[in-house]
């Protein structure tokens, strides 16, 4: 049996710090914090919050111990409690952006960072913020923005270079891409990366042949460096030098046997070279690792088409067609066939397509190399700058 009297102390003591919590004060969570005491900190703030549930600068206070504690996505929640309360309540926007920045939500992290800046345009902290949330969400256009103007406010700082140069050259804003990797090349002239890149640049400006000699001088500093040879191997495809791209694109694959790109354009190569079953071997190995590469379905559709192999033809080109439908000589493979196959009104109507698109897209390297640029910060560093 229970005795009564036995289970009375434990009692009246948890009712004893019950009250002592409700009893805490902002004077007494902010010498927690003061101490390094940031869990006793944040209990102190809860508490607080609990009393006063309209008290905008205590949720505030919460969220940056909770900060402090690397506790993000609850510091997120207090902050958005303290904006809904009182969204005039200073460095509100910029901890919350920040809040929502360390968790890598990038996006979410835009809106308070660009409230942030409309109250202070000349904080370069925010600017550095939005432009590096833009990056991590993909919108280069517009980190490139904002980068431009956090590296003209620290013109020393080279990561944000680093950063700028990527975010243009993946906004295909060669000319900002290309000067800003010549000034990286300025202080690292041998940096193979900062040469691989600025031979993308300068392709997507037009000028292969100098893009293919920062290639070349990548290559002497790092030839084992990823990608390499097959950069250099598609610009010597892009400018018809077919045996040179095929050495290179075969040192890509000696290095790395899955390369998926590396076999498209060998496929290619081999077909342009009047081989087809060779063709056939190296794209159907692509196609098996990679089916996003429109030059694969372009050219097995075109060989299908030669064999006659309609139906097939017809299923692969059409799929070409829908990896990028701005491209018109995929419709014109497909006026082709149904010429072939005596259907005049589908193929008057390719044609028509083909006329509409006479100017095709960019064929730069940038996004040849890879299709999306890697994470720009792991989770430890997203822990460690600007803390609020």
């Amino acid at each position: 049996m229970i005795r009564l009297w036995a289970i009375i102390p434990a009692v009246a003591i948890v009712y004893a710090s019950s009250l002592a919590a409700l009893a805490q004060t902002p004077a007494d969570a902010q010498a927690f914090e003061q101490q390094g005491k940031l869990l006793q900190a944040e209990q102190a703030w809860r508490a607080v919050t609990r009393r006063h549930p309209n008290d905008a600068a205590a949720f505030a206070s919460l969220g940056v111990v909770l900060s402090k504690e690397q506790k993000y996505s609850e510091a997120a929640k207090a902050y958005s409690n303290a904006l809904n309360l009182n969204p005039h309540l200073p460095g509100i926007h910029l901890n919350l952006g920040l809040a929502y920045f360390k968790q890598g939500h990038f996006l979410a992290a835009v809106a308070p960072l660009r409230a942030a800046l409309a109250s202070d345009p000349s904080n370069t902290q925010v600017l550095t913020l939005l432009g590096m949330s833009y990056y991590g969400a993909k919108k280069f256009d517009l980190a490139s923005h904002y980068l431009e103007s956090a590296v003209a406010a620290d013109p020393e700082n080279a990561e944000l270079h680093q950063m700028l140069a990527h975010s243009c050259l993946w906004a295909k804003n060669f000319s900002c891409a290309q000067e800003e990797f010549r000034r990286i090349l300025e202080h690292d002239p041998n940096s193979a990366q900062a040469h691989i890149l600025t031979g993308e640049a300068l392709d997507g400006l037009g000028r292969t042949e100098e893009a293919i000699r920062e290639f070349q001088a990548a290559l002497k500093i790092s030839p084992s460096e990823p990608n390499i040879h097959f950069g250099l191997g598609y610009l010597y495809w892009k400018t018809q030098q077919y045996e040179r791209a095929k050495e290179e694109l075969a040192a890509e694959l000696a290095v790395e046997p899955d390369h998926a790109q590396a076999l498209a354009y060998l496929g290619d190569i081999e077909w342009k070279n009047s081989h087809p079953d060779s063709a056939l071997d190296y794209l159907n190995r692509a196609r098996k690792i990679s089916d996003t590469l429109r030059i694969v379905d372009l050219d097995l559709g075109e060989i299908h088409l030669q064999q006659k192999h309609y139906p097939e033809a017809k299923a692969i080109l059409l799929r070409a067609v829908a990896l990028d439908p701005a491209q018109p000589d995929a419709h014109y493979q497909l006026s082709r066939l149904y010429q072939a196959v005596g259907d005049k009104t589908k193929a008057e109507g390719e044609l028509r397509k083909v006329q509409e698109l006479h100017k095709r897209s960019d064929e730069t390297l940038a996004g040849k190399i890879s299709s999306t640029p890697p994470e720009f910060m792991t989770q430890e560093e997203k822990q460690t700058p600007y803390e609020p």
